[in-house]
């Protein structure tokens, strides 16, 4: 999970509001993996989670485009492009919830993997899914941010427009029903 550091986030709002195109590739390498990640989880689906890190690093850049430099010193990154690719997230499920799809999976095999890798690893990633979609969504988002794309309180706070107590409360409610959740089908098993 990518943290951008203190001095690296100032040294790239720097760059980048001196030249955003040179710099945004900076910007993208630095958080697209994170993006990704918490995208995969929230959408469940790859092509998914890959359309919104694509579009929100689109999204992104256009509107850095139109700032002025002095903004872009003030832009704090990851909540800035994690505001963007939640409301991508949203955007997803509301249309996917119009069109539902008919019995296709969440995911597809990786050729890559053997068939039993395959299977088992699908299977843990469709339970969690699972799991991640009986929560809340404002805790299914604050458990993703925080322990998948590695935001601190603070910058969850910041991405989702909540109150840090409020992102707190919603991370440990969300941890303690996955753990409930998991306990109660290991008892099952």
């Amino acid at each position: 999970m990518t943290t951008i550091a203190t001095s690296t986030e100032r040294q790239l709002r720097s760059a980048l509001a001196r030249n955003v195109d040179a710099a945004f590739p900076d910007l993208v390498r630095e958080l697209q993996d994170g993006i990704y990640s918490g995208a995969l989880r929230l959408t469940g689906h790859r092509q998914d989670a890959e359309d919104v890190t694509q579009e929100a690093f689109i999204r992104a850049y256009r509107a850095m485009r139109g700032y002025d430099a002095e903004r872009i010193r003030q832009l704090r990154l990851r909540p800035w492009v994690w505001t963007i690719a939640l409301n991508l997230c949203r955007n997803t499920a509301r249309r996917k919830s119009r069109k539902p799809t008919q019995g296709l999976g969440r995911d597809r095999p990786d050729p890559e993997r053997g068939p039993e890798e395959t299977a088992v690893s699908l299977l843990a990633t469709e339970e969690w899914n699972r799991r991640l979609d009986q929560l809340s969504t404002p805790q299914r988002s604050a458990v993703v941010l925080r322990h998948v794309a590695d935001l601190t309180y603070a910058e969850i706070s910041e991405a989702t427009g909540r109150p840090i107590g409020t992102v707190k409360a919603d991370t440990h409610r969300g941890i303690a029903r996955l753990r409930a959740m998991t306990e109660e089908e290991g008892t099952r098993r």
